[in-house]
């Protein structure tokens, strides 16, 4: 059963992360669902009259979402607000995690001013993932502002670092930079938790997966690189991103219909 909560207007800002990528849904706007349709769903399920809005867009720096996504989210009026901005800034080679998080302070500092609860992400632990796990200790220090920032201006962290249900590999998605159903799952019972709702979300349960032997791995491995990490790379060089042209999959603040198990 779902408890009772403070909050009828939800609104998520952020980059693909927020967006829901990975997780799709043809009966979801966008055809993506994600952790916050999913968290939406289960506040909406309580309370009469919850209105929901995604303004979130896939491949966001920093500043974009500051720029482009902020006020807009503020006009909707929500008494709730998710926040997860900066991912895309640390993963970019040069990029200093202590600048990202300067501008990150200034954007949670904004979005509290008219009194909504915010709540704001670590970085998950990517020690594991190939080719950003050299990027492990920028997240950490990210992390750790993160934590500062939210006792600063009373944000709700939820904290994905500590989340260690997503070290396994069936959370994330094929590209391995995007999280599975699955992980969007796991990630919208965290940030349940985080704001003490309960609910009726099943936990993870599943056996552990067997090794893999080396040559089936290193051939998954080069299957990946060719299929998501080259063309990656390919759009940082030349300066694209995979959210040009892509607009808010919910603009609106609106009620939440879709809810399912993963």
């Amino acid at each position: 059963m779902t408890q009772q909560h403070p909050w009828s207007r939800y609104v998520a800002i952020g980059d693909s992360f927020t967006e829901g990528i990975g997780d799709p849904e043809e009966r979801s706007p966008g055809g993506h669902r994600g952790w916050a349709d999913r968290v939406a769903e289960v506040l909406g399920a309580s309370t009469e009259d919850f209105a929901y809005a995604n303004l979130a867009v896939r491949g966001r720096l920093l500043r974009q979402i500051i720029d482009e996504q902020a006020e807009a989210a503020l006009a909707l009026r929500p008494d709730l607000i998710s926040v997860s901005a900066g991912g895309n800034d640390i993963i970019r080679p040069g990029t200093d995690p202590d600048a990202v998080a300067a501008g990150f302070e200034g954007l949670v500092e904004t979005l509290g001013s008219q009194g909504a609860t915010v709540v704001v992400f670590t970085g998950p632990d990517i020690g594991l993932t190939p080719v950003l796990g050299r990027l492990r200790g920028k997240v950490a220090i990210y992390n750790e502002h993160v934590h500062a920032i939210a006792l600063r201006h009373d944000a709700v962290v939820a904290d994905m670092w500590a989340l260690r249900e997503l070290g396994d590999p069936r959370m994330w998605a094929p590209d391995r930079l995007h999280f599975s159903p699955l992980g969007h799952h796991t990630i919208a019972r965290a940030v349940l938790q985080a704001l003490a709702v309960e609910n009726d979300l099943e936990p993870w349960r599943t056996e552990p997966l067997p090794p893999r032997p080396w040559r089936q791995a290193r051939t998954e491995d080069r299957r990946w690189a060719r299929e998501y990490l080259v063309p990656w790379v390919v759009r940082r060089i030349r300066h694209q991103s995979s959210g040009d042209g892509v607009q808010p999959k919910r603009p609106e603040a609106a009620s939440v219909l879709y809810r399912d198990e993963p």
